[in-house]
């Protein structure tokens, strides 16, 4: 799946998957040792987000019911925990450096492609 910042015209990840059962949203990135770019973890639903034991940081994006991104993170480090955006419908976690080198901005839309 690919996910693009429809705003800057730009893909922010080639190789995207979803997180959708409770397993799987559980588990997100935390069995893995690399997070490589053009990879990208959908959460779905998500509000919050945690790096505990993982061991890279990342880059994060909320987004809304309108596919509007509502809150950035940027290079969120292991071992913290984001607060809680309630009108998040979903959240994406990157590579860090995504963002900055995408110039993806708060009230960015993104386009989730199959």
């Amino acid at each position: 799946m690919k996910i693009i910042n429809k705003n800057r015209n730009i893909a922010l990840a080639e190789d995207a998957v979803i997180a959708k059962t409770p397993l799987t949203r559980m588990v997100g990135l935390l069995n893995r040792r690399q997070f490589e770019q053009g990879q990208a973890l959908i959460i779905k639903p998500c509000s919050s987000i945690h790096t505990f034991f993982m061991h890279f940081a990342i880059d994060v994006i909320f987004v809304d019911s309108n596919n509007r991104i509502t809150k950035i993170i940027r290079s969120m480090r292991p071992f913290r925990i984001s607060g809680i955006y309630l009108n998040a419908l979903f959240t994406v976690e990157f590579p860090a450096g995504t963002l900055e080198k995408t110039s993806t901005q708060t009230g960015d839309y993104v386009t989730l492609i199959d």
